[in-house]
């Protein structure tokens, strides 16, 4: 019997089957380069500069529209802050012409009464030069089409020499203010005549 022992041989590993300390072993995830995480970055901040930016824009829409809105509302007020006290001053204005209709200037003797119709005439002028410096114009009414925006029908009339629905007496004056009714037009509107009426016309 041989002295010598039989030692089972060693196996030497392939070498491609060796992990390598500069190779990640197989399943382990591989770190990013720098120029791929600097990418990144880039990405990220070039996203959140895109969200800062569509904030901010619709934010000064937002401020504008507050300030486009707010302008309205001075000019609003501004407009209309005199509407009552206009509304005061066409009863004045009504009681002026009243009193010019009553007294035809032609028909009065009196020297006195004649300068008193003047200053009348002349206050008169007056007023109506301060309503249109305020914006408040009347409301076309005699001859016009009867519009129940800026006329208020108090009777029919028959007529017919012009067609119905025109206005052919104004009985108070109409104003608007910046383009808004202040007062509506009282008028008669022309209407056809029935037939009963026109027998009774030809009767009469």
């Amino acid at each position: 019997m041989s002295d010598q022992t039989n030692e089972p041989a060693q196996e030497t590993a392939p070498a491609d089957t060796l992990s390598s300390p500069d190779r990640p072993s197989e399943g382990q995830p591989t770190a990013p380069s720098v120029g791929e995480d600097m990418a990144a970055r880039v990405a990220a901040a070039e996203a959140e500069a895109a969200s800062l930016k569509d904030k901010l824009l619709r934010a000064l829409a937002e401020t504008e529209n507050v300030r486009r809105r707010s302008e309205r509302e001075r000019e609003d007020t501004a407009k209309f802050a005199v509407r009552k006290f206009a509304g005061d001053l066409l009863n004045v204005a009504d009681n002026l012409r009243r009193a010019l209709e009553a007294a035809p200037a032609g028909q009065v003797a009196d020297a006195g009464m004649k300068n008193l119709l003047g200053g009348i005439e002349a206050t008169e002028r007056e007023l109506f030069a301060a309503f249109d410096r305020a914006g408040i114009k009347p409301v076309a009414a005699q001859g016009a089409v009867f519009d129940p925006n800026v006329h208020e029908a108090m009777v029919e009339l028959v007529a017919d020499d012009v067609p119905p629905g025109t206005v052919v007496q104004v009985f108070q004056n109409g104003w608007t203010i910046s383009d808004r009714l202040l007062r509506p037009a009282r008028v008669g509107v022309a209407k056809a005549a029935t037939e009963r009426e026109r027998i009774v016309d030809t009767k009469a």
